[in-house]
């Protein structure tokens, strides 16, 4: 049995370091000592996730569970799974107070090293730079097999989980294979500036409308369907459209990559938290359904009757895509090398109501789980001027810096700011060290994890769109918050104000 000691003192070393290399030879030599039951136990937390999913359990509750810390390590990885397993099974009246007593019950027997490793892993704070590139390269390593090979058998798997225990301890990797039924990760983009600088990349390119829908992969084979989400969740129950609009596709074994999404009747899409509503539900709600209808458009074949195309190039898919579906069905697409064209191309998605667009490298094949070169993604971000109110500390290489910025929009009417959300990325190793003393200068106090500041210092903030939120007093988030810039030129009172951000918020409605 593997101490806990182990895995958290692994964690740290991945987290002190900024070298991939010595990242991927920390990982490595962890999983070459967990026993087979553990990799799919562990390896997860060195990502910072727990393979339970979310715990509802609190940053209040875990603070007061966590009390004297154990002088000894006698935690193991089994142990503390097990405590996963008990804390997710808690539900219904009186839960509350089971919970925190599991809670003290773990962290009790934990020392403060691994109090604090599993406080942060459970509210999802513990960020490593244990991505899973790091992740496949390290199950490489220890297995010393060819990172490719790892990289597609994850593909196939759903995961870095179970090829990391077939490639320790047997038996290979020969069962992961693309198969209809089982999800495979998707593929992501990487960001780009504009059309221009997307065509200098990719030069001629596959240009498609960017949907901001729900995520969605759909297996037909013969009669039976199954749609799953880009968490590879099962949801055929609740998108009887997709299934409907599958059943009538005369190609019997098919999987596709696309989106589903409510528009309006005018075309116009629903903002993402609406077209997420149909989501939230454990079966179909005919009520919802006739409010709410779903529409999905794929713009992605990974296989096509028995003959998986996922390393053919995104062109080749793309038109094989066209002969097996319907025009209505498919994302609208363009390939050109002409930038004025893809620049129009662009320009009508965002009058549809649309993010933008994905550029794609026509030679490009589909790598499950990675942000590919191959693919870009480009969409016009919305911008705020707000205040800091206050800010978390750092981890791993952030350590010591005040990182996690606390968002807020100004009330004209009470003077106050309101909170909006949290960001800590966009931010440059030189601004990291310039807020944190610019911040330390303004505290007003501290907890264990937050210094609260005077509001004074304004941030532009780039994000993608405003959503309810019950998390935060002013009832709504932004989504996909990032660091654009400080403004010295601004005064606080000259910041955004919350009414500003409802007026955003009210327009993404109507």
């Amino acid at each position: 049995m593997t101490l806990l000691a182990q895995v958290v003192r692994a964690s740290a070393e991945v987290a002190a370091t900024p070298s991939r290399l010595a990242k991927i030879k920390t990982i490595a030599d962890c999983l070459r000592a967990l026993q087979p039951g553990e990799i799919e136990i562990a390896l997860p937390w060195l990502s910072g996730e727990i393979r339970q999913g979310k715990l509802t359990v609190g940053y209040a509750a875990l603070k007061s569970a966590a009390g004297d810390a154990s002088a000894v390590s006698t935690l193991t990885v089994s142990d503390v799974d097990g405590a996963f397993e008990r804390l997710k099974a808690v539900k219904g009246k009186g839960s509350a107070g089971q919970r925190s007593a599991q809670l003290k019950a773990l962290l009790s027997r934990a020392t403060a090293q691994e109090q604090d490793f599993l406080v942060r892993l459970v509210i999802g704070e513990l960020r490593q730079g244990a991505l899973e590139g790091v992740m496949l390269e390290a199950v490489a390593s220890a297995a010393g097999l060819p990172a490719a090979e790892v990289r597609r058998a994850a593909t196939f798997a759903g995961g870095v989980a179970p090829v990391a225990r077939a490639a320790l301890h047997g038996p290979g990797l020969g069962e992961f294979s693309i198969r209809l039924m089982q999800p495979v990760l998707p593929m992501l983009a990487q960001p780009a500036e504009d059309v221009p600088g997307a065509l200098e990349q990719l030069g001629r390119a596959l240009f498609e409308w960017k949907l901001d829908g729900a995520r969605i992969q759909a297996h037909k084979k013969g009669a039976e369907i199954r749609v799953f989400t880009r968490n590879l969740n099962d949801v055929t129950a609740r998108v009887p459209e997709v299934v409907a609009s599958l059943e009538k596709i005369s190609s019997d074994n098919l999987i596709l990559d696309g989106e589903a999404i409510a528009l309006r009747a005018d075309g116009r899409p629903h903002p993402f938290q609406v077209t997420m509503r149909r989501f939230g539900r454990k079966s179909d709600d005919e009520a919802q359904r006739r409010a709410l209808p779903l529409s999905v458009f794929f713009f992605d074949c990974l296989l096509r009757g028995a003959e998986p195309i996922v390393d053919r190039g995104a062109g080749e898919r793309h038109d094989i895509l066209r002969e097996v579906l319907p025009q209505s069905l498919a994302t609208p697409s363009l390939v050109t090398d002409d930038a004025a064209q893809a620049s129009a191309f662009y320009e009508e998605a965002l009058a549809r109501g649309h993010e933008g667009v994905m550029a794609k490298a026509l030679d490009a094949p589909y790598e499950s789980g990675r942000r590919g070169a191959g693919w870009l993604k480009l969409k016009r971000a919305k911008t705020l001027d707000l205040v800091v109110i206050g800010v978390e500390w750092g981890s791993g290489r952030r350590k010591g810096w005040l990182s996690n910025l606390h968002l807020g929009a100004r009330d004209p009417r009470s003077g106050e700011f309101v909170m909006l959300g949290k960001t800590f990325k966009g931010l440059t190793d030189q601004t990291l060290e310039w807020q944190t003393r610019e911040l330390l200068a303004r505290e007003l106090r501290r907890d264990e994890w937050t210094v609260y500041v005077r509001p004074e210092l304004v941030v532009e903030i780039a994000f993608n769109d405003v959503q309810e939120s019950s998390q935060y007093p002013g009832g709504m988030a932004l989504r996909f918050a990032r660091v654009k810039g400080y403004r010295p030129d601004k005064r606080a009172e000259q910041a955004d104000t919350i009414d500003a951000v409802r007026a955003i918020y009210e327009q993404s409605l109507s």
